[in-house]
């Protein structure tokens, strides 16, 4: 008929190379979604830390300092704050100053999700400059 079983003098040889074309269109593809969802995956609240090479901050204003005790207890000075109704006593506290900024001073046995708690009640009193208390290592 119209087929011939290969005397055409023509032979078929096998490639055995590897077409690696769509596998780079795919890697193309997921590195470029990766690079987009990337930057929405990060959540969180921002924290301006203190330099530590710096000589200290000078403020016209007093820094309010909100102190969180080992047995989870929260003090502004000499006074005690609680922890329901904070971030509405902030906001109270907040609306005269001009330094919008708050330093948080935690004890190192206070679990870090009550610190995140009170982070939080600061941010939703509108308060987004928080910067953490610590002592510097010695040599």
């Amino acid at each position: 008929m119209g087929m011939s079983g290969g005397s055409s003098g023509k032979s078929r040889m096998v490639v055995s190379e590897i077409n690696i074309t769509p596998l780079v269109d795919v890697m193309l593809v997921l590195l470029i979604m990766f690079m987009v969802t990337a930057p929405l995956m990060q959540q969180g609240i921002e924290v301006d830390l203190p330099k530590t090479s710096s000589s200290g901050v000078s403020l016209n204003d007093e820094p309010f300092v909100l102190v969180i005790t080992a047995d989870e207890k929260l003090k502004s000075g000499t006074a005690d704050l609680a922890k329901e109704g904070l971030s509405d006593k902030l906001k109270a506290i907040f609306e005269t100053r001009k330094n919008k900024q708050i330093y948080i001073q935690a004890d190192k046995k206070v679990d870090y999700g009550f610190v995140a708690e009170v982070m939080a009640d600061v941010r939703a009193a509108g308060i987004f400059n928080i910067g953490l208390i610590t002592i510097p290592k010695g040599p």
